[in-house]
């Protein structure tokens, strides 16, 4: 590389902090700019000193690295943010990654790694530790199919409480007959239903309603 990778240690152990920019300093294509004890530190310092990744714990008496991660990327030329913590929680993790970081490590990840991560973040790329991957994605998947049936639970609000009904038992596979028998209906009065119910819901077919159903459900 033409210019090294700039680098802010953002970490309130000292001996951890001195460690940590031993290790990037040894490196020819990286230099360590600055050092903090603290999130507010971190941020102070990238503001005076350009950098091109923060490497950021999250747990600092003095200001958290989560709250300085949001600070840090809101800068009119922010660094990349790659959070370092010994705490393997979920809600750092989130917090982390929605304040912005670009990536998130174990600090016993082995320094091969460590160094992989800061020139991959410095480059724009994004760095999970493998612990921490598999969450996310289940994470992810959590959160669509909780979009997905509030979507679904807003349309069904159209529905008349009978309509509901109806959608309900065709849900569970029911022939016209087998709903009209059990909700006290015509066979006849139930088809309007169902004709009620795909229009309001703008669907073709009864496959379709009793997805949607399922989704509302989920």
């Amino acid at each position: 590389m033409s210019a090294k990778i700039r680098v802010i240690v953002a970490d309130d152990e000292q001996l951890v902090r001195a460690a940590l920019v031993k290790m990037v300093n040894s490196r020819p294509d990286m230099e360590v700019v600055g050092e903090a004890a603290s999130g507010p530190q971190a941020v102070r310092c990238a503001q005076t000193q350009r950098s091109d990744v923060v490497l950021m714990d999250v747990r600092m008496p003095g200001g958290d690295g989560i709250t300085a991660t949001a600070a840090l990327r809101a800068l009119p030329a922010p660094p990349q943010v790659l959070v370092l913590t010994t705490f393997d929680l979920d809600d750092h993790v989130f917090a982390a990654l929605e304040a912005g970081a670009a990536g998130f490590l174990l600090k016993d990840t082995d320094p091969e790694r460590l160094f992989h991560a800061i020139r991959a973040v410095a480059a724009g790329e994004g760095m999970l530790a493998p612990t921490v991957t598999k969450r996310l994605i289940d994470r992810t998947r959590e959160r669509a199919a909780a979009a997905r049936s509030n979507a679904a639970a807003a349309r069904l609000e159209r529905l008349t409480a009978r309509e509901a009904e109806v959608l309900d038992a065709i849900a569970q596979g029911m022939s016209n007959d087998g709903i009209a028998r059990s909700l006290f209906l015509s066979e006849g009065t139930v088809k309007t239903h169902v004709s009620r119910i795909l229009a309001k819901l703008e669907l073709e077919n009864r496959v379709q309603a009793a997805l949607l159903f399922r989704d509302s459900r989920q």
